[in-house]
C-alpha cells in the first residue's frame, strides 16, 4: 500500500522560510517524477515545481524560481520544497505528487498548508 505523507507547512512572517517534505512508502521516489501543487481555495491547483527522480533535475514556474529548492533524499525516500523569501502570494496548501512516467501511477498526498503573513 503506498502512502504520500507531506508535512511542514505553518505560518511564517514574509521573508521567511519553510522546508515541505513529502514522505512516501510503498514506492521508490527515485524512479519517480514528484511534483509539487499549491492550491489556494477558489483557485485551481498550480504547478510550482518537480524533480525528476534520482536524476535531480528540477524544474520550476517563474514565480517561485530563485527562491524555491526542490530535491530528494534517497535514503529517507523523501522529496523537500526549500522555501526561501515567501511571500504572501505563496500562501497556500501545499500539496505532493509522484508520478511514475511509463507505468503512470501517480499519487496525492494530504496537503500541508503555509501561510505567509506578518
Amino acid at each position: 500500500q503506498v502512502h504520500i505523507v507531506e508535512s511542514g507547512g505553518g505560518l511564517v512572517q514574509p521573508g521567511g522560510s519553510l522546508r515541505l517534505s513529502c514522505a512516501a512508502s510503498g514506492i521508490i521516489l527515485s524512479v519517480y517524477t514528484t511534483y509539487w501543487y499549491r492550491q489556494v481555495p477558489g483557485k485551481e491547483r498550480e504547478l510550482v515545481a518537480y524533480i525528476i527522480g534520482s536524476s535531480g533535475y528540477g524544474y520550476y514556474i517563474d514565480s517561485v524560481k530563485g527562491r524555491f529548492t526542490v530535491s530528494l533524499d534517497d535514503v529517507q525516500n523523501t522529496v523537500y520544497l526549500q522555501m526561501n523569501s515567501l511571500k504572501p502570494d505563496d500562501t497556500a496548501v501545499y500539496y505532493c505528487k509522484p508520478h511514475h512516467p511509463t507505468l503512470q501511477r501517480e499519487f496525492w498526498g494530504q496537503g500541508t498548508p503555509v501561510t505567509v503573513s506578518s
